[in-house]
């Protein structure tokens, strides 16, 4: 795929920034006061500030959604482990050397004010006003983009979707309208450590299933998510969202569309541990798939050491001209692009529809007529010229029908992936607690 092409959207919503840490007489040989840290995680810390602000920021959330809140240890807990998971994570990303650059994660704000409809300038502002301080804020940002990042090469490319079971679900969709319901779901996991001994295991599945029978009775499945569940989404009341049938996790994918909304499925034993879900609601999928199109290729070129921003320019100034003079495109974008998806094809990027490209080069593609070359841009990416190759509205059923396959078939395994690559990186991390 080429490199101009979207990575994973990023939430809009994200917790707010840390506070700075208390004073304290005696200093750790990190320079933190000793009395400030409230777990030791490898060679980091998690602070106490981060904590106390971590739950003050859930606890007005969930007082707002009118939930009621779980006894303060219990809370400070969950908060605690969540805190501990994420530096893990941030320690393994930083090892592998995952950055987001500044113009990545301008890009990613940029897509956040347009959500809520400001300009990007206005958007410190906004945040101002809701009780967020703007560079914390986009610190929260970088770090939730570098843990995409370092989830997308641990967890996500490593799911391997055969060709059968595309067709095989390709096939199912055609014939099958049920695959097209949705689900809002909520989920609840007991973890089961693997190496829990048989008295540690029955321990656990006593306890989910006590949460389940709560459960059925009609107990605020939202507030046991918050008091009883391992997963990462326990502080969001176990809300996973809405999700079609087939991007169901494949351990549960036959038990959640047996149930009527507001029903409770018994616990589901997998590797990571019970897992009971709920279903919020069902509803059926809008079917379009006509979509507009546009053919187009282009030359990157980026900056380095010896060449800056005006020496790249110029030369895509020049490549434009020689091509205005009858040279070839495609020879030059082959010998010259540091698009290793686009440059063996001459540049070419194929027929794609809207939110296909960043929204810095997708601008470039609205200006230009067909047969044009737009002028050099800088993207996040680099610098590029891109040419129009022609426009087209096109039926793409079978084309969406197949993404949607595998994008569905990823997704129904990567819960349950995510979930015990969480746990292994958190088994094997030293971790002290100091409260």
């Amino acid at each position: 795929m080429s490199i101009v092409f979207k990575g994973l959207l990023l939430a809009a919503s994200l917790l707010a920034g840390f506070a700075a840490t208390s004073h304290a007489a005696e200093l750790s040989t990190t320079g933190v006061p000793l009395d400030g840290i409230a777990a030791v995680v490898n060679d980091g810390i998690v602070l106490r500030s981060e904590l106390d602000q971590q739950v003050r920021v859930i606890s007005d959330r969930l007082e707002q959604q009118g939930q009621q809140l779980p006894p303060r240890n219990i809370l400070r807990q969950q908060v605690l482990e969540r805190l501990v998971v994420q530096e893990v994570q941030m320690q393994r990303a930083t090892r592998l050397g995952i950055q987001v650059p500044d113009e990545a994660l301008n890009e990613a704000l940029t897509e956040v004010a347009t959500r809520n409809n400001v300009k990007f300038s206005d958007l410190p502002a906004m945040l101002e006003s809701q009780g967020l301080e703007y560079r914390s804020y986009r610190e929260d940002v970088r770090r939730e983009m570098m843990l995409n990042l370092l989830r997308q090469r641990d967890v996500y490319s490593r799911i391997y979707i055969s060709p059968r079971e595309i067709d095989q679900c390709v096939a199912r969709r055609k014939t099958s309208p049920a695959d097209d319901v949705e689900y809002d779901l909520a989920h609840i996991l007991v973890a089961v450590p693997a190496t829990a001994t048989a008295e540690q295991a029955s321990e656990r599945a006593a306890r989910a299933q006590g949460v389940y029978e709560r459960a059925r009775r009609g107990e605020d499945f939202a507030q046991l998510a918050i008091s009883y569940s391992d997963s990462g989404t326990a502080l969001e009341g176990g809300a996973v969202g809405w999700r079609r049938a087939n991007q169901l996790p494949s351990f549960a994918a036959d038990v959640i569309p047996t149930l009527a909304p507001g029903e409770v499925s018994e616990p589901i034993r997998t590797p990571s541990g019970l897992h009971i879900f709920k279903v919020i609601e069902k509803r059926g999928a809008d079917t379009g798939s006509m979509v507009s199109q546009v053919h187009v290729r282009h030359i990157l070129m980026q900056t380095n050491a010896v060449e800056d921003d005006d020496t790249v320019r110029q030369k895509l100034e020049e490549f434009r001209e020689r091509i205005l003079k009858g040279e070839s495109f495609e020879t030059l974008a082959s010998v010259n692009s540091a698009d290793p998806g686009s440059a063996a094809k001459g540049g070419d990027l194929g027929w794609v529809g809207p939110g296909t490209f960043v929204p810095a080069f997708e601008q470039q593609l609205a200006a230009l007529a067909d047969g044009e070359i737009s002028k050099p841009f800088k993207t996040q990416y680099g610098w590029h010229i891109v040419q129009m190759l022609g426009r087209r509205t096109y039926d793409a059923t079978d084309d969406v029908i197949r993404n949607r396959c595998v994008a569905q078939l990823r997704e129904s395994r990567a819960d349950e992936e995510t979930e015990i690559w969480l746990r292994r990186l958190r088994d094997e991390a030293f971790v002290d607690y100091r409260l």
